[in-house]
Order: C-alpha cells, then structure tokens, then sequence
C-alpha cells in the first residue's frame, strides 16, 4: 500500500480520481475475498480420516490418492460457492443468489504521423492543439471492471479507466432484469444505444479507432435511464433512454438544459448462427439545448481516426443551438470469414445564429479472415463480440491464431450554412491477429484528407498506427 500511495503522488492524481480507483480496488478486493471461500476451504472429516490412516500406514499411496480426489469432489459439490473463468474471474454462489465477475483490458498504441509543417501551423492558428505530426507511444485504455447480479433481478457494473494517469468513469450503473413488459430498466453512466461501431466494446471493434462520422456524432456514455428488452426469440432489440450530457465525472447540474432522449431499434432479418447473419438497424437522439447558455453550445469534431494527437482535423467549433435531431441507419452483413458494415449519420440542428446546418458522414468497411474464423454476433444486445481462433497461438505447437484482413472508407461533412467545419475523407487499411481470444494486435494504415475548413488549407496526412491488446 505504501508503494501505491507514493506513486499516486508523484503522478499528482486528482483526490477524485483517488477516491475512484480506491472504490473501485475495494470492490475487486472484497469480490477476490470472496472466491477465496472456495479456494481456501478446510479439509473435509473424509481427508482428515485418509490422512491419519496413511499415517498408520493401513491405506497404499495409490489408494490414499484415489480416495483424496473423491473426497475432494464430493467437498466442492457440497460448497456453496465457485470459482472459474469465463471472460473475466466469476465468483458464483450455486444457489445463483449472487454472481460475480471482475477483469480489465490494456492497450497500447503506437503511432507516427506524416504532415506537412504548413498543415499543422493552419491547424495550430484555427484553435487546435498542436502537435499534429511527429510518432509517440500512448496508453490508450487501462481498465478494471466488475460486474454482477444478485437474486437473479438485479444487476451492477463499475467500470473506470486509468488511462493518462486519472480515473475515468466508463460504464457505471445498476439494473433491473426480466422486468415484466420492459425488459430491462438501467441507471447510471453507460453508452447512449446510438450506432452499431458505437456500442460495440472497443475490445471487439475491427479497428484501432472507431470512424470519422461515429466518433463526430455518436454521443457516447452519458448519465441517465434507459429500458429495453429482446422480443422475437432475441431476433429483435429496441431501447429507449433519457440522459443528462456529462462530463467524465459522470455529473451535471445547471439550471438550463443540456440533455437527450435517444433510442435504437435494431434486428436480424435473415440469422444462421453468430457468424452468418444479416444486422438491420436505425438510431435516432433528440438533443435538448438552451440557445442562450454558453456551456449548451453544440460542436462536432474527429480526430483522424488516431487517438495519438490531440487535433482534430474536422471541427465546427462550439455554435448556439436551441435543438438537434440525429439519425443513423446501420446495416451489417456476415457469411463466415466474410463481413461488411456500413452506417450513415444525418445531424440537423435548430442554430438561427448559424443559419441551421445540417451535418452528415457515413462509413463503410469489409473484412476478411485468411484462417477462416468470423466476426461473432450477440443476439441479446444486436452487435459485435469476442472473434474466437480455431486454433489459438502457441509457441512450440501448432496454432497461428486469427489472421484478419480489413478496409474501410468514411468521411464526414462539417461545412454547411455559416459553419465551415471542413470535410474530410479517410481511408484505413487494417490487419489483425488475434493469438487467442484474449489478445490482439492490430496494424492500421490512415490516409486522411480535409478540405473546405475555414482558414486551413486543404492538405493531408499519413498515419500508420499499432497497438497491443490483451483483456482478462
């Protein structure tokens, strides 16, 4: 503890941050203790009798260990608890009152940027945060979890980030299950349901970076309440929610408005099985905003599907608006070691200030599994899952791993009526190997192009891009 306690210090993380991730290593410690009633059971009256016939010498060692193993199974039959792995460490009690579940996931990226110095000055003067070219090392994602679900009705997740040495709330709310005519009933900070790449967890997205337009207009995780249910044996997902736009903090209070109602609908036409399906959807949000209050200005902005800089190529900058509608139809193909993925992104604002712009982006992209594996489907929440090798790697035997090729296309148009945001269009090449279900690497190629921003020049950049990946 003394070690950790002179660490946080000399990264001078905030007295929040502090109170976050010791909440959160209380949660796991407790949990952890908690699958330890199953690992640090006494001995049975049965091995205590084995033990001292052995001693006697009245029981061979072959028997004696026979007998051991029985008694040990009988033992963990009669436990209340268990322990195993499934995605993350699982404590269980076997009367299925209380399961539990804990793990994280790290990435680190690697990243150079080719840009011309004329490109980045235009950058720097129009307001962005220099610098735009040169190559760095980040860690993109550090996060600890846990989940679970007590009586069999109500869930929980705390999830935070650790990521630029502070602690960031991701998904961390309670919820009601197999709610009567609902579903299911959330309240917390956790992801608006809002486009297909959006909600699918970025340890299952085919890219390093989600796309220009995703990451320009989906809203992301909020603080708020929402329900939702599977109907049509899972065929079927519809969720419906009213959120507060927070900050990382998860909180808000103000005396105007600066909320959301957001829903998504979305379906399997035709469904084989997790890695043969068709994927139909439609998003749509409803922004509620005070057009006389500077903290419920509205901005669209993207980086070039590179974390690594802070610049953001792309950006309308901050504009008064009374209201804005979004909506994002989605669609998704998979036949095997096949798949496409597309989504298109329309933003229209009520800003008399600006002339009322309209906003919009879309993207594309296809991928290809050289060993034969597929993108996995999750029926229950409609979107993307763990890819699973055939063969897992290994050195000294036999087993590569998945091998995945990928492409994609998107661009994003920022510039109508009096905002010049600028539009831009990329284009990423993608290779992934996924050594087993719990780590990937990833190689992406970004070509990005901008133009029509207001006092920047049309210009481009080359990015190429890595990153290790291993969740638990």
């Amino acid at each position: 503890m003394k070690f950790t306690l002179n660490v946080i210090k000399e990264n001078k993380m905030p007295k929040s941050s502090f109170r976050k991730a010791t909440s959160l290593l209380a949660i796991m410690a407790i949990i952890f203790l908690g699958g330890g009633l199953s690992w640090a059971k006494e001995k049975s009256v049965s091995e205590e009798i084995l033990d001292i016939l052995r001693e006697k010498g009245e029981v061979s060692e072959e028997k004696y260990g026979e007998l051991k193993k029985r008694a040990e199974a009988e033992q963990e039959e009669q436990s209340e608890w268990k322990t195993y792995y499934k995605s993350g460490l699982r404590v269980e009690r076997k009367d299925g009152k209380f399961k539990s579940r804990w793990g994280g996931r790290v990435m680190l990226d690697w990243a150079t940027i080719d840009a011309s110095s004329d490109f980045e000055q235009d950058l720097e003067d129009a307001g962005e945060s220099p610098p735009l070219k040169g190559a760095g090392v980040e860690f993109r994602r550090i996060r600890l979890f846990t989940d679970g679900l007590f009586y069999n009705s109500v869930g929980y997740k705390v999830e935070l980030d650790f990521a630029g040495q502070d602690a960031d709330l991701k998904d961390v709310y309670m919820e009601l299950v197999k709610v009567p005519g609902v579903g299911m009933i959330r309240v917390g900070h956790f992801r608006e349901p809002f486009s297909l790449e959006e909600i699918t967890s970025s340890n299952y997205i085919t890219f390093m970076e989600r796309s220009l337009p995703t990451a320009a207009f989906a809203p992301g995780r909020n603080t708020g309440i929402v329900i939702g249910n599977n109907t049509s044996g899972k065929r079927f997902r519809w969720d419906l929610g009213f959120f507060y736009d927070v900050n990382d903090d998860g909180d808000f209070f103000q005396d105007f408005e600066k909320n959301q109602l957001t829903m998504r609908l979305a379906g399997q036409p035709w469904y084989k099985d997790e890695s043969h399906l068709l994927h139909l959807g439609l998003g749509y949000s409803h922004l509620f905003r005070d057009d006389e209050e500077d903290e419920a200005r509205l901005r669209f902005r993207t980086r070039p599907e590179t974390h690594i800089t802070d610049m953001r190529l792309a950006d309308t900058g901050r504009f008064f608006a009374d209201n804005a509608d979004k909506l994002t139809p989605e669609l998704a193909f998979v036949y095997g070691p096949f798949s496409l993925q597309g989504e298109y992104f329309w933003n229209d604002t009520d800003a008399s200030d600006v002339d009322d712009p309209t906003f919009t982006g879309w993207y594309v992209f296809g991928s290809w599994f050289i060993t034969g594996e597929g993108r996995t489907y999750k029926q229950s929440s409609a979107k993307f899952d763990r890819v699973k090798p055939n063969n897992n790697f290994s050195i000294g035997e036999p087993g590569w791993g998945a091998w995945e090729l990928a492409a994609r296309y998107s661009t994003v148009d920022l510039t109508d009526s009096d905002v010049k945001g600028g539009e831009e269009q990329n284009f990423t090449a993608g290779l992934n190997w996924y050594l087993n279900p719990n780590t990937r690497l990833m190689f992406n190629y970004v070509y990005a192009d901008l133009e029509k921003r207001a006092d920047v020049k049309d210009d481009d950049i080359n990015v190429l891009q890595a990153r290790f990946q291993v969740d638990f």
